[in-house]
């Protein structure tokens, strides 16, 4: 049996499954809804200027096709053979009818997997492979996915409702994790996404995040200078994890200016954010537009973006970094990344 999956491309294990099939989901919702809320966004405060309207439209339709881009995109990231790739939209379309990016999630990674069992293996291929994995897609977004998806929906509710409980421990918790689960080799948005983060959760999350990348872009410029800088500072901190698990003590910096700044946006600045930017920090300032998308674009809070996402994060981490050199828990050359 083992020998068998292995000829097909199947191989169960936490990386494959979460790891790399959420890494690819959050590509799939970052070319669809995630850049179709920013181009909407961005219509939207263009009012009537010339194109408003057309960004508008443009981003609604790629919003509407969410499903379709997680289910094609997991299928890929897991090797899927052609025409299990192209049925897989399929079911990536009917999980997310059925249960939001959760289902199309769910219904992609079982579509994807049992599609792969059958791939090649009749001579209709062409009719066998695409019918086996629509059907496992459809079947599972209407079985499965709902209560799955349910069930992480109400979890995500919960943090929600906690976060408006206790403001000052959540937002040190929200902040902390999901930082920490930007840095690592998962994706925070498709968590945010699946979770359903939305309110001051949301806006801890992407303040928690936003620590991680400046926090790293900042400390780490001595030796990564301006390309670093920007890789790490509007790309990912992810650039880090070879460093991180060389010195685990390069991640203290950002995620203890996480836990300061994620109480100091639920409690003094309020800051709130939707799911698409919960997870983003600053990336490609994602996390900001939809700050602004969800809060509005007054001075205030252009100002509370500036200060929680940029300079504090900035500030809290070069001391924190600078304090740890003095201790000798980091030198000079832990925190270079790989530019080859």
């Amino acid at each position: 049996m083992k020998e068998f999956l292995k000829r097909k491309g199947v191989e169960p294990s936490f990386h494959n499954y979460v790891i790399k099939a959420l890494s690819y989901m959050a590509l799939g919702l970052f070319s669809s809804l995630i850049i179709g809320l920013i181009m909407e966004t961005l219509g939207t405060q263009l009012g009537d200027i010339p194109g408003g309207a057309l960004l508008i439209q443009m981003g609604e339709t790629a919003m509407g096709l969410s499903g379709p881009a997680i289910g094609v995109a997991v299928a890929y990231g897991l090797g899927a053979p052609r025409l299990v790739l192209f049925a897989a939209v399929v079911g990536g379309a009917a999980g997310g009818e059925m249960a939001g990016p959760a289902g199309s999630f769910i219904a992609a990674l079982l579509s994807t997997e049992i599609g792969k069992l059958v791939s090649q293996s009749t001579k209709i291929d062409i009719i066998v492979t695409p019918f086996v994995t629509i059907a496992t897609g459809v079947i599972t977004a209407l079985f499965i996915g709902p209560p799955i998806g349910q069930a992480i929906s109400q979890f995500g509710l919960f943090i929600m409702w906690a976060t408006d409980q206790q403001p000052f421990v959540m937002g040190i918790l929200v902040a902390v994790f999901m930082g920490l689960a930007l840095t690592a080799p998962i994706s925070s948005a498709a968590i945010a996404f699946m979770l359903e983060l939305e309110g001051i959760a949301a806006g801890a999350a992407t303040v928690g995040c936003a620590a991680q990348m400046v926090g790293f872009a900042v400390s780490s410029f001595r030796e990564n200078r301006w390309s670093g800088l920007l890789a790490i500072g509007i790309g990912t901190s992810m650039l880090q994890i070879a460093n991180i698990i060389k010195n685990p003590y390069i991640l203290i910096p950002p995620t203890l200016t996480a836990a300061i700044l994620g109480p100091i946006s639920t409690l003094v600045f309020m800051m709130e954010n939707n799911p698409a930017g919960a997870g983003m920090g600053t990336s490609g300032f994602v996390g900001q537009i939809m700050t602004i998308h969800t809060m509005g674009s007054s001075l205030g809070v252009l100002i509370s973006i500036f200060l929680l996402h940029f300079l504090a994060p900035a500030i809290l981490s070069l001391v924190f970094s600078e304090w740890l050199r003095r201790l000798n828990k980091i030198n000079l050359g832990d925190m270079t990344i790989d530019k080859s």
